[in-house]
């Protein structure tokens, strides 16, 4: 037999096999799994619904009241925004690293987000130090608007 034919032979030989073998390694194994259910319709809508309007009024007087508290540098009146009452010792300790800061421009980056009971506020604050932009999380607490803290 001729050498050349041989090894033509053997290729094919080597690459016929190759195939069966990919081949019942990507074939499923046993049969097929049952078909499932479709899913049930979601009875949650697809939107959220609006806001309510007093809410939405409430969030953006509260992001207003932190506003000015920061670019007055008055951490009583900030301290009349959380949810829970502050020490003086943490409202000190506020007013000490506001006035180590000195002047400063504040102001809202956008309207609050207002997600049901919860809201965000994020506040963008330039100072000779630097730019800061925080995101004020809001919490809505026995019917009130609040910083949580």
């Amino acid at each position: 037999m001729n050498r050349a034919l041989a090894a033509g032979l053997v290729l094919l030989g080597a690459a016929g096999a190759g195939v069966v073998l990919g081949l019942l390694l990507v074939a499923p194994a046993g049969s097929p799994p049952p078909a499932s259910d479709p899913p049930a319709p979601s009875t949650r809508p697809s939107v959220p619904p609006a806001p309510d309007e007093a809410d939405t009024a409430a969030v953006a007087v509260l992001a207003g009241a932190i506003v000015d508290a920061i670019a007055r540098h008055d951490s009583a009146a900030f301290g009349k925004l959380t949810c829970r009452p502050q020490t003086a010792e943490a409202l000190a300790g506020l007013q000490r690293m506001w006035d180590a800061a000195g002047p400063v421009k504040v102001k809202l980056l956008a309207p609050p987000e207002l997600r049901g009971e919860s809201a965000t506020a994020k506040v963008h604050v330039e100072a000779a130090g630097g730019v800061k932009d925080t995101p004020f999380p809001l919490h809505k607490e026995n019917g009130r608007w609040c910083v949580p803290g």
